[in-house]
């Protein structure tokens, strides 16, 4: 075995960043932290398929899309290092390479999914993907993961029935800063974390998009869903640039352009959360909707925190919050 083998099979590096261009084989490393049966898990598969029908023979897929590799810190630390070729962020792992991603997690920044299309695509995309090519970054495109609810043991339908629960969070500011707002008690506490903190009493309640709450247990000990619509989350598709940029253009054009359109990726998690919506007496679970007011009343209550979130980031914060309020223009006019 050539040497270089020997330490790329010693180390567990893919060979991709070490193989001089024209080389045959190229072994290309997608990482996730998917859920097998579910749309993110259709998103890879029709990935690696279309990659694989694009007639280029020499490139070899290694899907590693169910966590084989890890946590996404080393998701994000296999891109950087060259050492994954292909990977899914959620815009919270983002935030340690571009922490104006955290803005994206702002309470109520778009009205609807409408408007979070229009914005994202018209405003946001080319301003992350310019602050993510500053790190080495290329920016695919977005992959949606839905706006955030709020679940616990017992319903939650305005803030002041918040206040004082021990409410999970994730390590980023707009999080915490949102469970101060409606006068929770923030826990730090890792999603894998969640469930078994809801089973020993460590956190009674949290956030979450639907596609992450049903699936992963966490329907099934904190049983009462409130439809707040509150915080927009999104993962992104990446590579690293400098690699991406090294590639034959045509092997670059096949493994950019494979990916799934950014609309169909909507429609299918989309379609996926209100699955789980209607099949809600299967899983377990109680939604409860809110009105208008009541809506209002959690609106009211995070208004702060915009501009603590802000000041917190610093860095393009305010320039991606100027961004967003030009696109809420626009996308009313039109409306």
């Amino acid at each position: 075995m050539h040497t270089l083998h020997r330490f790329a099979a010693l180390f567990g590096f893919t060979l991709l960043a070490f193989l001089p261009l024209g080389a045959h084989a190229v072994v290309v490393t997608v990482g996730g932290t998917g859920v097998k049966d579910t749309a993110g898990d259709k998103k890879w598969l029709t990935y690696q398929a279309n990659v694989e029908a694009a007639g280029d023979p020499d490139i070899e897929m290694r899907m590693l899309i169910y966590g084989e590799l890890g946590s996404e810190d080393i998701l994000v630390n296999g891109i950087r290092r060259g050492r994954i070729q292909v990977a899914n962020w959620s815009g919270l792992a983002t935030t340690t390479v571009v922490p104006e991603m955290a803005m994206l997690y702002t309470p109520f920044l778009f009205d609807d999914y409408a408007e979070a299309d229009f914005i994202m695509d018209n405003y946001l995309l080319a301003a992350y993907s310019k602050l993510l090519a500053e790190q080495n970054i290329h920016l695919i495109q977005w992959d949606e993961i839905g706006f955030n609810q709020i679940y616990g043991k017992t319903p939650i339908i305005v803030p002041t029935e918040a206040q004082g629960m021990r409410f999970r969070t994730s390590s980023s500011d707009s999080a915490r800063l949102f469970a101060e707002a409606i006068g929770a008690d923030a826990i730090p506490l890792g999603f894998m974390d969640i469930v078994t903190g809801l089973q020993t009493g460590l956190v009674d309640s949290g956030e979450s998009a639907i596609i992450m709450y049903v699936p992963t247990g966490i329907s099934g000990e904190a049983k009462h869903l409130t439809l707040t619509n509150h915080s927009f989350a999104t993962s992104i598709i990446v590579m690293q640039k400098k690699w991406v940029d090294g590639l034959p253009k045509k092997r670059r054009d096949i493994l950019l352009n494979s990916y799934i359109d950014v609309n169909d990726g909507r429609q299918w998690t989309r379609d996926e959360w209100k699955t789980f919506l209607d099949e809600q007496d299967k899983w377990g679970f109680t939604t409860h909707n809110i009105a208008e007011e009541q809506r209002k009343s959690w609106k009211d209550a995070a208004e702060p925190v915009s501009r603590r979130l802000i000041d917190s980031i610093g860095g393009d914060a305010q320039m991606i919050w100027d961004l967003v309020q030009d696109g809420k223009a626009a996308f009313a006019a039109q409306r």
